[in-house]
């Protein structure tokens, strides 16, 4: 194990013994009325132009959200565990943007809080893994997908998302920067 967490350390693991996968079990973990109501409310957040009523939807999913958060159209938050997101201050999620707090497998789910530092960025079409977590002004670039931590600060890119500036997330070497300096 390194010496920072990663998100695996930070996810519960749910077992769904029995026939099926885990997400043909899903209304026995969810209550389907309250997930429908919460995919009515996604999407309103996803179409609303006003920040203003998309914080104050994504609060009555139970997210949790800081002062100025910006919300993009076409973004959605996690359906079956929205409880499970914050927002810092001033964040900001772009258009298209996705947030999940949980992933069904063939033979558990697993379900992970993701926190979005203050002034952090998630880039127009990124998705972010349960357990993640993105520090104080980091940014994530379009399209990127978030499988591990991005410290404070960092600007990531890629599928999967790696630094832009050759510096290592949780002990997982970057890609040598390929530019010559001489």
């Amino acid at each position: 194990m390194t010496a920072d967490p990663s998100r695996h350390d930070r996810i519960d693991r749910h077992p769904t013994p029995g026939p099926g996968n885990s997400l043909s079990g899903w209304p026995r973990e969810r209550n389907p009325f309250r997930v429908a109501l919460s995919y009515a409310i996604v999407w309103l957040v996803r179409l609303s132009p006003s920040l203003k009523l998309k914080r104050w939807l994504l609060r009555r999913l139970g997210v949790t959200v800081g002062k100025r958060v910006s919300w993009g159209l076409e973004a959605t938050p996690d359906v079956f565990w929205p409880e499970l997101i914050t927002l810092e201050d001033d964040a900001l999620v772009g258009y298209d943007a996705t947030i999940l707090c949980h992933e069904f497998l063939q033979d558990e789910y697993r379900t992970g809080e993701v926190v979005v530092g203050e002034r952090a960025m998630i880039g127009a079409g990124a998705i972010v893994l349960p357990g993640v977590e993105i520090g104080r002004d980091a940014s994530v670039a379009a399209n990127s997908l978030v499988t591990r931590d991005v410290p404070p600060g960092a600007v990531v890119a890629g599928v999967p998302a790696r630094p832009m500036n050759g510096d290592e997330i949780h002990g997982d070497e970057a890609e040598p920067d390929e530019r010559s300096d001489s």
